[in-house]
């Protein structure tokens, strides 16, 4: 089944979301989860969009996969940074990765379940796991040791999904609505503003071509607003010059926002 760009985004954003709540609050800082070992299991579909999100939120990172053809896909995509064979190799990436309390992304080629045991053999213990990512006795004794599961995280009520794209030249114009939105989002105002700006500033990087012609944020609802009257007056200054097609999501209902040089705020639902 061919992948949906714009579904495994909002993927990568909601494990991204369940990732960042993890991390510790440090005043004055933007949260993130350098310093802990994520272990996502199975390198499927969710297991790529919960490898990309270890990475945005500062997590070393290890998915396992006994299967050549994605091990590959992985690397060709840059969802893994590293491809590997064994444990040990594995753990002396992370390792070092951990201790600068760096991002990184590894691949095991192996069967994720024979790696979680020979984890739980070791003493290796995650700090952060997939549900499923391991079973039985192996899930139990990590969970009992202190792991916490991460969940695809649902989109709360009181929060809006927007996303943005434009007609032409996204290499030039989305940094600019990039700009925008980060402006839009304090970071003094709230943790969740100070997640949402690294989600900004790094999912572009890791997310790779997929990020390429469109953009995608949870916010507050009167974050949402802002950001499309800001876009809006850049339009009509002529400092944004090229059609932005923005969708807000929120309460449950969908707006379509179309904004042009030529006719700026004419909307469609």
């Amino acid at each position: 089944m061919a992948l949906d760009p714009l579904e495994f985004i909002f993927t990568v954003e909601r494990f991204y979301a369940s990732l960042i709540a993890a991390a510790d609050l440090d005043c004055g800082r933007e949260p993130n989860l350098g310093g802990r070992l994520l272990y996502v299991g199975e390198l499927d579909g969710e297991g790529r969009a919960l490898l990309v999100a270890g990475n945005i939120a500062g997590a070393a990172s290890l998915a396992a996969t006994a299967d050549l053809t994605v091990q590959k896909q992985a690397v060709r995509d840059g969802v893994a940074d590293f491809l590997v064979t064994s444990l040990d190799e594995a753990l002396r990436i992370l390792k070092n990765e951990i201790r600068k309390r760096a991002a990184v992304a590894v691949c095991l080629a192996l069967a994720h379940e024979a790696v979680a045991r020979e984890m739980l053999e070791r003493g290796v213990l995650p700090d952060l796991l997939r549900q499923g990512a391991a079973t039985g006795p192996v899930m139990a004794s990590f969970l009992s040791q202190g792991a916490r599961q991460i969940q695809h995280r649902v989109l709360q009520k009181s929060q809006a999904l927007v996303t943005w794209r434009v007609a032409a030249a996204p290499a030039h114009w989305l940094p600019k609505l990039d700009a925008i939105a980060l402006d839009c989002l304090s970071p003094e105002s709230s943790p969740a503003a100070s997640s949402a700006r690294r989600w900004l500033r790094l999912a572009p990087r890791y997310l790779g071509r997929l990020a390429q012609g469109v953009r995608v944020l949870s916010c507050e609802p009167g974050t949402a607003r802002e950001f499309l009257a800001r876009i809006q007056l850049a339009v009509d200054r002529g400092e944004i010059g090229v059609e932005v097609l923005v969708t807000v999501s929120e309460y449950g209902e969908t707006r379509i926002v179309r904004l042009s040089p030529s006719a700026a705020g004419k909307s469609a639902g």
